[in-house]
């Protein structure tokens, strides 16, 4: 049975907090609803102390921006958008339009269409996260969406120009800083000087994820992802200090980023924990990370991978780094993951920047149900139907009078009827079953 060295907060305690983000929440979105542009300018103010005269950026502003970054960034920005373009690209091969004769003179397809418009939330208040331009926007792209908006909030008192670079780079049509639910509200909305989109993406705090939820069935979301979450599984074939290490290096996000060890070896559990207690005297972002520890973070002693395997499919976590001898034994039997990231040379940090698979994951047990980000999501699968002969349609014609009289439905039937009469020269009478 699994053992807890240390657990996080309670369960009521989060739920009591999750209450005040949705009400908050719901109380913006109406605002916005009501007065648009007025209330994006009025909730900027309030939240970011940010009221420019234009929230849009102009060309001139976006150059301006890029010539503040660095030869280096610059270049390592263009770098990381290739492995995310060149992934992205392998699976929208993978995806195929179809067609197919299911019976004689019955055609059956399928069309992969790409969404028209998205709007791309770049968070950025505590971090500016470039990664996170080149997963929404890059990820459209390849997958033919054609009108891009992109919002980031200011950072210290203004666009963040690696920011602005990542987004324009990715192919953003429009740059907005603009932060938190109130940019949400108005990629999903619109305003007097926004068109709205058809579908929001991105990460985000837990605001900017309940504005999501909230606004799904308005507009389509990629997935309610949230404050990141990250679990490690180890067993003793690593050290205290890589276990400690890969939990503070996703604990970082926030005070709110659960943070998991969960391992079969009560040792490691214990160097882990007392390497952690070291590394949060000289970490720079101790105390987003300290505090997220402390509130969230958990150590979980299990008696066998077997046992490891069923905790981290309770678990579900947004991010399973597996550091053990033989991390393909969970690649081949979890379920509930967002990502996974396999062996102690590879880790979380290199798929939230660089390797090219998509950091926009599902949080909160969602990856009981979704995986994350990915081409497909950009692209509506859309059936179709012909049917090319008389007879065809006869025979089809007579199978679905009977099954709709089954139901009922008898004006479904004379559908039918009309054309087993038409095509199959019938006398059927009007709203009865073919037989």
């Amino acid at each position: 049975m699994p053992r807890f060295l240390k657990r996080g907060m309670d369960a009521n305690a989060i739920e009591e907090a999750d209450a005040k983000v949705r009400a908050t929440v719901e109380g913006i979105l109406g605002e916005v609803k009501k007065s648009g542009n007025a209330a994006i300018r009025a909730l900027s103010k309030q939240f970011d102390n940010w009221e420019p005269a234009d929230f849009r950026l102009r060309p001139a502003d976006i150059e301006k921006a890029i010539a503040q970054v660095s030869k280096r960034d610059l270049d390592d920005i263009r770098f990381a958008q290739a492995q995310v373009r060149n992934f992205a690209q392998k699976q929208r091969d993978t995806m195929k339009d179809l067609e197919v004769e299911t019976l004689p003179g019955v055609i059956l397809g399928h069309r992969h269409i790409p969404v028209n418009a998205i709007g791309c939330y770049v968070p950025g208040g505590r971090y500016p996260m470039v990664a996170s331009a080149h997963m929404s926007i890059v990820t459209a792209r390849v997958a033919g969406v054609k009108r891009f908006i992109a919002c980031a909030p200011p950072f210290k008192g203004g666009p963040q120009p690696a920011l602005v670079a990542a987004m324009h780079f990715g192919g953003a049509d429009e740059i907005y800083v603009l932060g938190g639910v109130q940019a949400v509200a108005a990629m999903a909305l619109g305003t007097e000087t926004i068109a709205p989109v058809d579908m929001i993406v991105g990460p985000g705090n837990a605001y900017v994820a309940e504005a999501k939820r909230q606004l799904f069935g308005r507009v389509g979301i990629d997935l309610l992802a949230g404050p990141t979450e990250t679990l490690v599984i180890a067993d003793d074939s690593v050290d205290g200090e890589i276990c400690a290490t890969d939990l503070l290096g996703q604990a970082e996000h926030g005070p709110t980023s659960p943070a998991i060890l969960l391992t079969n070896s009560e040792k490691l559990a214990r160097d882990t924990m007392n390497e952690i207690e070291r590394l949060l005297k000289i970490l720079p972002t101790a105390d987003a990370a300290g505090k997220a520890w402390a509130d969230f973070g958990e150590v979980i002693v299990c008696d066998s991978e077997d046992e490891m395997v069923r905790e981290a499919d309770r678990i579900a976590s947004e991010h399973v780094q597996v550091m053990t001898r033989d991390p393909d034994y969970f690649l081949n039997n979890m379920s509930n993951y967002g990502s996974l990231f396999l062996g102690a040379r590879t880790n979380v940090a290199y798929g939230d920047k660089v390797i090219g698979t998509n950091h926009t994951l599902p949080t909160k047990k969602a990856a009981r149900y979704t995986g994350g980000l990915w081409v497909g999501k950009f692209l509506k699968t859309c059936t179709y139907q012909k049917v090319m002969t008389d007879q065809a349609s006869a025979m089809i014609g007579e199978y679905c009078s009977r099954l709709c009289m089954l139901e009922g439905f008898s004006a479904h039937a004379e559908q039918a009827n009309v054309r087993v009469r038409r095509y199959g020269g019938r006398n059927v009478p009007y709203a009865q079953a073919a037989e």
